[in-house]
């Protein structure tokens, strides 16, 4: 069993405290006990938790893990051109080796910065689950579905092959849901057929809505309604549906996403950067819609810092809102742990510090300058901490980094090879 020892402790379990100078007790992949030194236990390793706090792991809930490739290769271009000029095309040479190593890349740098558990759509799926499943990180893997009118069942049936060979593979770390990649990308026959699929499989819903401007009028032009209300009366929110960005959304977008229970993944930092809005977090916060956070790929935002999102997320409602009371500092934490566990269908399993969840928990460490004086250490996580203060990482009860050195992945060969790969595929 591992003990982490005199430790702060902040569960997020709607408490709002701090539990001051404590132990965590792990037992293989489960939080066994949170609370006083237990005699009846068997130690077999323990952690100093002095001077540092557990916390859940943090959860990006959107994301693009393979575009670490892309990362500042196409800057400071609106969204359209960004996609159609520069990204799709360049996607188009992607090979399964390159999202591989893009991959890995950016479990390294997620594992580095907090981050435990994702939810990512891209290609090559089978690679991703393939380097997921080595990193020890717990993800939900999503195949991007962009539809082909000459070869429309081809992707599906790669979404059913994928979902039978990794879904609940790696002790059940890793999850595969659908992912129609947006209405202006898939008709409706299509988003039917995929629908269907979700259906067939059990499974889950992963899907762009409402990020610009531009896709919301495109969508009253040709379907006389919003994307959002459109995939509504499909009956597509019927599933449990992550749905990335929903930035220009009105008041009878947010009444159907809490109606149906949706999850919207706020990507602050890459909508910020491509200019495609913000989006209005505080009233769908305050609604009762369980609000997630992502950092989208990093090819638009250019990083997988989630404490970077967390800052975003709260200080951008307020001055966009001119309400310094918007997102306050636990709700940003909040978006980032326990409504990214229930936007990933995992909310019994992880985003709080709960004896009998599993062991997903960082410990940052506090004694950092920037970190003192620690009047409120909740303000310090949504306005303070940096990426760079996670100490330590643990998932299912596994340490994938400690003192600040990755256990699980061999960095500089991971470096190496993306590096390689990256300058092959922009040439090619």
């Amino acid at each position: 069993m591992l003990l982490i020892k005199n430790v702060d402790v902040l569960p997020m379990n709607s408490n709002e405290e701090i539990i001051k100078n404590t132990n965590i007790y792990i037992d293989r992949s489960n939080i066994k006990h949170i609370g006083e030194i237990r005699e009846d236990f068997e130690i077999t390793r323990v952690v100093d938790g002095k001077n540092k706090l557990a916390m859940p792991g943090l959860v990006n809930g959107h994301t693009h893990i393979g575009m670490s490739l892309l990362r500042n290769f196409a800057d400071d271009l609106p969204l359209q051109d960004w996609l159609t000029k520069k990204i799709w095309p360049t996607e188009a040479n992607l090979t399964g080796e390159d999202v591989y190593w893009g991959s890995l890349l950016s479990m390294v740098e997620m594992i580095e910065s907090g981050t435990t558990a994702f939810c990512d759509m891209y290609f090559f799926m089978e690679e991703v689950a393939k380097g997921l499943e080595k990193s020890g990180m717990r993800g939900v893997l999503t195949r991007g579905l962009i539809e082909d009118k000459d070869n429309p069942n081809t992707k599906l049936n790669e979404t059913r092959d994928m979902f039978n060979n990794w879904n609940g593979k790696a002790n059940g770390r890793i999850k595969v849901m659908v992912a129609p990649h947006a209405p202006y990308t898939c008709s409706p026959e299509f988003l039917i057929k995929i629908m269907e699929l979700a259906g067939d499989l059990n499974t889950g819903i992963h899907i762009h809505l409402s990020e610009t401007k531009k896709e919301v009028e495109d969508s009253f032009n040709i379907y006389g309604k919003s994307p959002i209300k459109h995939v509504y009366d499909l009956g597509l929110l019927d599933f449990h549906t992550i749905a990335a960005h929903c930035v220009h959304v009105d008041d009878d977008d947010i009444e159907m996403l809490y109606e149906k229970n949706v999850y919207p993944v706020n990507n602050p930092g890459s909508n910020l950067k491509l200019a495609s809005g913000f989006a209005p977090v505080d009233k769908m916060l305050k609604k009762g819609i369980k609000v997630a956070l992502g950092t989208d790929g990093s090819s638009s935002n250019n990083n997988l810092n989630m404490f970077e999102e967390i800052n975003l997320a709260a200080i951008v409602n307020k001055s966009v809102n001119l309400d310094a009371t918007s997102v306050p500092a636990y709700k940003a934490i909040e978006m980032a742990t326990v409504n990214g566990a229930e936007a990933l269908d995992l909310g019994g399993e992880i985003g709080s510090l709960e004896e009998g969840k599993k062991a997903d928990l960082i410990l940052i460490d506090l004694d950092k300058p920037h970190l003192y004086p620690r009047h409120n250490l909740i303000s310090a996580l949504a306005y303070g901490v940096q990426a760079s203060d996670v100490d330590t990482v643990i998932v299912d009860g596994n340490i994938l980094m400690e003192k600040r050195i990755v256990k699980t992945l061999d960095v500089e060969k991971i470096k190496y090879m993306a590096n390689k790969h990256a300058k092959s595929l922009i040439n090619r």
